[in-house]
């Protein structure tokens, strides 16, 4: 028998990341949800099997498997089975980046979208709430992650309901595609705002401009966040390395470097974050 399997993130993620998970979920009966005031985050609910409705602001909708809707935070909504043993998936999530990622693919507002088999929208869900029951992520990234490529398969397969494909899907595939990229290139201290740049085989200020509207920083500094997030891992791991070999390991030519950038955006030395952790 299936069993309601929900994740709740810690709040202070929220605050904290630029795309980051507030909870998850696969629901086998979803029960009747009211919220007058809506939800306080971004709510994607969709429906695997069976069928069920949504009341947004005064109008219904009907949700048959393999559609689903994103809701905006605050928007009234009401949703129920239309005949018994509804199955869904959900996510929530916020975050300082969330409006300029949706903004970026064209998406302002609430809105329908019917997902076709193959995009697999609703196992994302199933594998993320997968991972985050096995604990480990302690600081959301993978979370976090997780959420960005959602998003980024729902605005490239997802289809609204008057059948028009969402967002900029190239822009979208450029985002993706220099983001992979960087964190195979983690280690690579060679790298610099050219290479970046390259990837994309743009200028630097477009480059710049399209991280700055999507991540709310520069791609060089979006690329140190990654660099910082993968020492993190690795001073947390169960196989202790030492500071040096983790520097070496995320890119950095130096120890001191690498403590020293370490220290000005995570408060802290990495040996001090490794005994707090």
């Amino acid at each position: 028998m299936k069993v309601h399997r929900r994740i709740v993130m810690p709040f202070e993620q929220l605050r904290r990341l630029p795309l980051a998970v507030e909870s998850a979920g696969l629901n086998p009966d979803q029960e009747r949800i009211v919220r007058p005031d809506g939800y306080p985050y971004y709510h994607w609910l969709q429906t695997i099997s069976g069928k069920g409705s949504i009341t947004v602001e005064g109008k219904t909708h009907p949700l048959p498997a393999g559609s689903g809707i994103l809701l905006f935070p605050g928007v009234a909504h009401v949703y129920e089975s239309e005949d018994g043993g509804w199955e869904t998936a959900y996510l929530t999530f916020g975050g300082s980046a969330a409006d300029g990622i949706l903004a970026s693919a064209g998406v302002h507002q609430s809105i329908f979208f019917q997902c076709p088999a193959d995009a697999a929208v609703g196992r994302l869900i199933e594998r993320m709430v997968d991972r985050l029951e096995l604990g480990g992520d302690v600081f959301g990234i993978e979370a976090s992650t997780s959420a960005y490529h959602f998003l980024l398969t729902l605005t490239r397969y997802g289809a609204t309901q008057s059948g028009r494909k969402n967002g900029d899907p190239d822009r979208l595939d450029q985002l993706r595609a220099v983001v992979e990229w960087m964190e195979s290139r983690c280690s690579d201290p060679s790298v610099g705002m050219e290479q970046i740049a390259g990837v994309l085989n743009l200028s630097n200020r477009r480059v710049t401009g399209l991280f700055r509207e999507t991540f709310g920083q520069p791609p060089y500094a979006y690329f140190i966040q990654l660099r910082l997030r993968k020492a993190k891992e690795m001073l947390t791991s169960s196989s202790p390395l030492s500071v040096r070999e983790v520097a070496r390991r995320v890119g950095f030519r130096d120890a001191s470097h690498f403590i020293a950038t370490f220290r000005r955006h995570v408060g802290m030395t990495p040996e001090q974050f490794r005994k707090l952790h």
